[in-house]
């Protein structure tokens, strides 16, 4: 049984499907209320469990342990590639690592067996140029947050 469905739950999963990268529940709730819609962070963060639970979106941690939040596709379960610098996500075939886990579990003797597996690095916008030296994200301007939600 799924999250109970509610206006503020509607309006997560809503502006998520805009979003084109993970986002934060921070993220997530100033675009919420840039659009008018009254919702409360504890609330944002409180959906975003639910739906977690649910299994309605997938969760990635970034270095610091922060959670970005992204719709499940129908498909289910899904792996992503995520770029360090600017926060771009792109899914991956993931058969070979499921197949992989499954094959740990078997030879270990464990049952029940759920994994995450985060793959990140330097997304080809992102690489540096001989002149530049580090990729954006090292230098003292950042890519600004918003690349990771905007749509192109």
């Amino acid at each position: 049984m799924g999250p109970r469905r509610t206006r503020q739950r509607a309006a997560i999963l809503e502006a998520l499907a805009d979003c084109r990268d993970f986002v934060s529940a921070r993220e997530l709730h100033a675009l919420l209320g840039s659009a008018g819609v009254p919702i409360g962070l504890t609330t944002v963060y409180r959906a975003l469990h639910g739906l977690e639970r649910a299994e309605l979106v997938d969760v990635v941690r970034d270095e610091a342990g922060g959670r970005y939040y992204r719709p499940r596709p129908a498909a289910g379960h899904h792996h992503y590639l995520i770029c360090r610098c600017c926060g771009l996500s792109v899914p991956v075939d993931s058969e070979d690592v499921e197949r992989w886990a499954e094959r740990l579990a078997a030879d270990s003797g464990f049952t029940g067996v759920e994994h995450t597996l985060e793959l990140a690095g330097v997304c080809a916008g992102c690489l540096p140029t001989a002149t530049e030296g580090e990729p954006p994200c090292r230098q003292v301007s950042h890519v600004p947050s918003d690349r990771r939600t905007s749509r192109d």
